[in-house]
């Protein structure tokens, strides 16, 4: 068995997936355990080629079931706490980052300052498990039942620090609604109440409020099957880039060179507000600080406190936005034919397996 540590969210899993792929190819005649949390099973069973989900939310009262792996690969972190959770299935080696605190003084340095989906690549490749950064793509689900064709706003994120304004995104809905967009709010259960104010605010009917009405398997199939996505850094942008969608991604306290879709596919623009400003007229000051008396400052329904965005947030403009929407959508995403054969072929090992 191949035990793979992953115990994290949606774009967590999505950056990881070459990595899983060159793992799949390096290892066909084992069995590929990935663990991660349970309720990412439905996107699991979208990347292909693992056999085994092992229920793991976190890093606490983990129980390896089986015997020992002949390989435990660390895709969760630098450690020492990951390292030392996989040392305890006794793994015939451990394949990870340096870390001597937790007594692992094989693999290669930690380096911050590298995009995620490169970062797993370059541990594998240390290894000599080769992996290809480019093969982002998931299964694409079916439609049935869910929505097609329309443009996804999703407004939410996990992290707080990444929430663009609710009022700008209901500015930015609302815009698309007006030249034409058949537009969906998306989000959680626990942000069905943003969702319904950024609708609201918007002028949208109450149909067009997904959050919390879609399990993990009905979003991947809206966002698979959409005109275009409009959001925050969070899993969506990530499931956006897996089917090749046109999406306009909101950067704040993370950069995109670390976390943002590929620079070479012009269906993706991550606007960032220290890009922004280097692209601007030089004023001479820093990026602005947000202004607690601004209209967009508003408290959302069910919140105790003011929303108060990022200050890199808070500098992305509605116009910039939108104007980022218009130029991806007239752009055709392409999928390579290397992709459509890896596709085929992670299909035909789903079913044989």
């Amino acid at each position: 068995m191949i035990l793979v540590l992953r115990a994290l969210g949606v774009g967590d899993l999505a950056t990881a997936v070459p990595a899983l792929r060159g793992l799949r190819a390096a290892f066909p005649d084992r069995t590929l355990a990935l663990a991660a949390p349970v309720w990412l099973e439905p996107l699991v069973d979208l990347v292909g080629g693992v056999d085994r989900l092992v229920p793991t939310d976190g890093l606490e009262g983990v129980e390896w079931p089986g015997p020992a792996p002949h390989w435990a690969v660390n895709l969760h972190g630098r450690g020492p706490r990951s390292h030392r959770l996989l040392q305890a299935a006794g793994p015939e080696r451990l394949c990870a980052f340096h870390n001597e605190e937790a007594d692992h003084t094989d693999g290669p340095p930690w380096s911050a300052d590298e995009h995620e989906v490169d970062r797993w690549c370059r541990l594998l490749d240390w290894y000599d498990v080769p992996s290809d950064p480019t093969d982002l793509s998931l299964r694409r689900p079916s439609p049935h039942r869910v929505p097609v064709g329309v443009t996804v706003v999703h407004p939410g994120a996990k992290i707080a620090a990444k929430r663009w304004s609710p009022g700008r995104f209901a500015a930015v809905a609302r815009e698309l609604g007006r030249s034409g967009h058949r537009v969906v709010v998306t989000g959680s259960a626990a942000e069905r109440d943003l969702a319904e104010q950024v609708a609201h605010r918007a002028g949208l009917p109450g149909t067009a409020v997904l959050a919390g009405r879609l399990d993990l398997s009905g979003l991947a199939a809206v966002v698979a099957h959409s005109r275009l996505v409009v959001s925050a850094d969070t899993g969506v942008a990530h499931l956006a880039t897996a089917y090749g969608i046109p999406s306009v991604v909101l950067f704040g306290p993370v950069r995109p060179e670390h976390w943002g879709p590929p620079v070479d596919r012009p269906w993706h623009r991550a606007l960032w507000a220290a890009a922004l400003a280097e692209s601007a007229p030089d004023t001479g000051s820093e990026l602005p600080e947000l202004d607690p008396e601004v209209p967009d400052s508003v408290p959302v329904e069910g919140d105790s406190e003011r929303f108060r965005p990022h200050p890199t947030l808070a500098a992305i403009g509605i116009e910039q936005v939108l104007a980022a929407v218009d130029e991806v959508d007239h752009v055709r995403p392409v999928r390579t034919a290397g992709a459509t054969s890896r596709a085929v072929a992670r299909d035909r090992h789903a079913i044989a397996t």
